[in-house]
């Protein structure tokens, strides 16, 4: 049995915006990908289109954002264990970026396969 205190709600949730708070302050890429993201979703509330693509544009946008936060988790989890190079090290923030670089592929061709068809 795990050492883990009781499921406490608001204090999982504080934990979660200290988090994103972090990532706010120190992470340069996902900064970027939040402005993006603010911008675009006014774009998805006012284009006049199906409530299924402004799902699709909402998932594929926030699964940037999802990629940006677990590849930044998995940077800090191998800068913990080494700071020194290591070819494992190397390989898995290699991953962490390939995970970031699919989903913001697949925001870009849905967003334009679904803008061109609305166009």
């Amino acid at each position: 049995m795990r050492n883990q205190p009781k499921y406490n709600f608001f204090k999982n949730t504080s934990y979660a915006i200290k988090g994103l708070i972090d990532l706010i302050k120190n992470e340069t890429s996902f900064k970027i990908e939040l402005i993006i993201t603010l911008l675009l979703i006014p774009v998805i509330i006012f284009i006049d289109t199906n409530l299924t693509n402004k799902a699709l544009m909402f998932i594929t946008l926030m699964g940037m954002i999802l990629a940006e936060t677990i590849n930044s988790a998995i940077e800090r989890t191998v800068d913990l264990v080494t700071l020194e190079h290591h070819e494992m090290a190397g390989r898995a923030k290699d991953v962490g970026s390939a995970i970031v670089f699919i989903s913001i592929f697949i925001f870009v061709i849905t967003w334009l396969i679904l803008l061109i068809d609305i166009l």
